[in-house]
């Protein structure tokens, strides 16, 4: 499967509204069961917070990508998710997340998760490219900047 595969208008939002963590992972994992992705959505915002337990997904550099590989998916998908004011997703150098990627993988998916976690990593260390995301002002605008991964 290719990455560009995991991305879908309908699973992303420019303007998320939450102003905490817990508001995020809710505004991010209800855009994934609206776009379908999920069989069970409390099963798998639970996946999400069991992993943010063992450690934050708040990477620094304006990103957090929070992700769990659960049977609670029904298709995988990668939530995009954008927010100007930015919150504060636990990253280790204090940095407010400005850019979510938020990972649904089902529990079939052998290593899904990890390679689209490992190209998304390797590409949001690029300043250019995360000025880009930051720019974009619709999702067929993230879908362009996206495509260069």
């Amino acid at each position: 499967m290719e990455i560009m595969e995991l991305f879908d208008e309908s699973t992303m939002n420019i303007d998320l509204q939450g102003e905490t963590k817990d508001q995020i992972i809710e505004e991010m994992v209800t855009l994934l069961d609206e776009g379908g992705v999920l069989a069970d959505k409390e099963a798998y915002k639970k996946a999400i917070y069991a992993r943010e337990e063992q450690s934050s997904t708040g990477l620094g550099f304006d990103i957090a990508i929070p992700h769990a590989k659960t049977a609670a998916v029904k298709t995988a998908r990668v939530a995009f998710g954008k927010s100007d004011k930015g919150f504060d997703f636990g990253a280790e150098d204090g940095t407010k997340a400005h850019l979510i990627f938020m990972i649904a993988a089902t529990d079939t998916d052998s290593n899904l998760h990890l390679q689209a976690l490992a190209t998304l990593s390797r590409n949001l260390i690029k300043a250019d490219f995360r000025k880009k995301l930051l720019e974009a002002k619709t999702a067929g605008e993230v879908i362009e900047v996206l495509k260069t991964l």
